[in-house]
């Protein structure tokens, strides 16, 4: 068994409260976990308007393609609007 973990820091500009940034991680987070069955979860940040860290997993038997789904994943996160990365890691354990 196979454990990818991918750490996000995100920066979400147009954020004026906690309840614009709940708003937008809920949409994100329920978007990518439908289309690339991962885990995700917000991990830190939570107090912040405008900044968070979400931790993302995935469970399987080859390497390749836990980092193909999790690469997909940060390709997806990219290219939300209203949603900025500004650093990302990706383990494989």
């Amino acid at each position: 068994m196979i454990v990818g973990i991918c750490m996000m820091e995100l920066y979400l500009p147009d954020n004026g409260s906690l309840k614009d940034k709940r708003q937008v991680l809920k949409s994100l987070k329920d978007r990518v976990k439908q289309r690339f069955n991962v885990s995700i979860a917000e991990v830190d940040g939570q107090d912040l308007w405008q900044k968070t860290v979400l931790g993302i997993a995935c469970v399987g038997n080859r390497k390749d393609h836990i980092h193909s789904v999790l690469d997909k994943v940060v390709g997806a996160v990219r290219g939300t609007p209203r949603v900025e990365i500004i650093n990302y890691r990706l383990e494989l354990l």
